[in-house]
Order: C-alpha cells, then structure tokens, then sequence
C-alpha cells in the first residue's frame, strides 16, 4: 500500500510536554497518540534551549533538517552538534535530553518507536534504489521537489511531502528515489 502524505494537509499539535510544536507526517498504529504508537514520524521546531519529552520504552532517531541544534542527552559525555549536513543522532527516548538551537530556529526529522521494533533513517543525496521486504514499512521524506518511482507508479513530492510505503507482507518493487530527502525504515521484531 503507497499513501501520498502532503506537507500542507499537516497540523500542529503540541510536543507531549507541552514546550514546541510537532506535526505528525505519520503514526502506526494510524490515530495512535503519544501514549500508545508503535512508531510516529514528525517534524518538530526547536526555537529556545528547552527539554525534550520524555518517551519511556522508546528509541529515537533525530536529524536536523533546518538551522543547527545542540543536543544534550542524559548519559552522554558532551552535547552533540546536529545540522542538515550530520547523520541523523539514536538516543534512548527516557534519557533527558535538551536542544538548544545554535543560531535562530531549529526544525528537524524525529522518529519514535517503541522497542520491540526496528528503525533505521538515512539522508538521500543520490539516485537511490530501494527494496522493501516482508513486514517493513518506508516513509520518503522529501526536502526538495522529487519525483519517485514504485515499480509502475510514479509520485512527485514537493518540499516535505512524504510517501509512505507499507510493503504489508510482500516484497514489492524496487523505489527508484532521484532527489535529496530522507528514508526511514521501520521493521516489527519479536521482543
């Protein structure tokens, strides 16, 4: 199943404890709050040194999409300095952690996911083919104008569209991807 999620059709809604703004790109299962997803993919603004909610039982993956951010998480020896140009940052989503945005707003790519699955997110810079296999599910997330090709289907994404691709079981064909964004992968696990 291929869901074409715009950017446009995205509302905010606020962070979990209540200090920035989030809009959700997608969830699973779909309608699940911040309680009981299984995974949620969302952009998120960070304009003022402040904590980050906490999320017991959850993994997360950030990237910095716009501005620079300086993240400080619970545990780890020194914050860590994140920009569009960084591999996308892992941590422990029940760590403390705080960003605080080096110089203006900050907007950046964050992935939760309960433990018990797998999750992974990579920069796209390149034409990128990709397969999907027995119960994963990718989301594209565009950064610029992009056109991407599942087998026959073709979709063309403006600036922080996304597609979601749901191979429910089955090895679909491969997704030729031609423009700058992001991929996340998300695979159930026995726990």
């Amino acid at each position: 199943m291929i869901t074409l999620l715009r950017a446009a059709d995205r509302r905010a809604t606020p962070w979990k404890n209540g200090v920035g703004i989030t809009w959700e790109i997608a969830a699973f299962p779909a309608g699940a709050g911040m309680d009981d997803f299984a995974w949620r993919l969302s952009i998120a603004e960070v304009v003022t040194e402040t904590a980050f909610s906490v999320f017991p039982n959850v993994d997360r993956i950030l990237a910095v999409i716009e501005g620079e951010l300086a993240l400080t998480v619970e545990g780890a020896p020194q914050p860590v300095r994140l920009n569009a140009s960084v591999s996308p940052y892992a941590f422990a989503g029940d760590a403390n952690v705080r960003g605080d945005p080096v110089a203006g707003p900050v907007r950046d790519l964050n992935l939760m996911v309960r433990r018990g699955h797998r999750a992974s997110m990579a920069r796209l810079n390149v034409e990128t083919p990709l397969s999907i296999g027995f119960n994963e599910t990718a989301i594209v997330v565009a950064m610029d104008n992009r056109e991407i090709a599942v087998g026959d289907e073709r979709f063309t994404l403006a600036p922080l569209d996304a597609l979601l691709i749901q191979a429910a079981g089955a090895v679909r064909a491969p997704i030729q991807i031609n423009a700058a964004g992001f991929i996340v992968m998300v695979q159930e696990t026995d726990v």
